[in-house]
């Protein structure tokens, strides 16, 4: 696994997928503001199909997205549970400290009151952050698996997805998949930038957010296949 070839072949794939092809593109910005639409052509790039495909089968693309969203969202359930219990002991304790020292400016100008409560609420943000990068090396590659096999537990299937990231290699994978955050976060400044132009930035983002989905999608989806077993010898 080379991950500038990765890089090259995805930025390659990304570029013909929309360049010429405007009757594509402009359904791929509808597809964004239906956000379940690009998310299911996500799916058919996780099927690893190539070069990219045509947007056809609209009623399946949505099925395919919510899919997508339905999954991710059940990996998120411990983040989501995390966070939900330590901001509210936090929330509610504020609550408490405030009605018994006489309103929230009795609180936020006492460091004893307010910084037991801030560290508390930080220690939950470390712990949810710390479990959603652990919880998404596993889904990456379970989102991947469900796409494959068009069954919904694939997502699941932690024995297949352990396997096919010991097929990569631990290390291989970290490194790539940081890799691909980093080159997603400077792209995300860009856009941001780019956002911030009066009058025409949240037009020029619209239309720059699907090459920059399918990018993502296809550099995970090689990804992938390089943990997967080789084919058979040809008798």
């Amino acid at each position: 696994m080379d991950i500038g070839d990765m890089l090259s072949d995805s930025l390659n794939y990304a570029i013909e997928a929309v360049w010429q092809k405007w009757g594509r593109w402009i359904l791929l910005i509808v597809s964004t503001i239906i956000f379940p639409l690009i998310l299911g052509y996500v799916m058919e790039i996780y099927r690893g199909t190539k070069p990219a495909p045509e947007l056809r089968n609209w009623g399946k693309l949505f099925i395919d997205g919510l899919k997508l969203i339905v999954a991710w969202i059940i990996y998120m359930i411990p983040v989501i549970a995390v966070m939900l219990i330590f901001g509210g002991w936090a929330f509610f304790t504020a609550i408490q400290q405030s009605a018994l020292y006489g309103g929230p400016d009795a609180l936020f100008t006492n460091p004893d009151l307010f910084m037991p409560i801030l560290a508390g609420f930080l220690i939950g943000l470390v712990v949810a952050i710390v479990l959603g990068i652990v919880i998404s090396l596993i889904a990456n590659i379970g989102v991947i698996r469900m796409a494959r096999q068009d069954r919904f537990g694939e997502a699941f299937n932690f024995g297949g997805i352990l396997a096919t990231i010991r097929q990569i290699g631990w290390g291989s994978y970290i490194v790539a998949l940081i890799i691909l955050f980093i080159v997603m976060l400077v792209f995300s400044f860009i856009l941001g930038l780019i956002a911030a132009i009066p009058y025409i930035g949240w037009i020029i983002y619209f239309i720059l957010i699907p090459p920059l989905s399918i990018f993502q999608a296809r550099y995970l989806t090689q990804l992938y296949e390089s943990g997967e077993p080789p084919a058979p010898a040809p008798a």
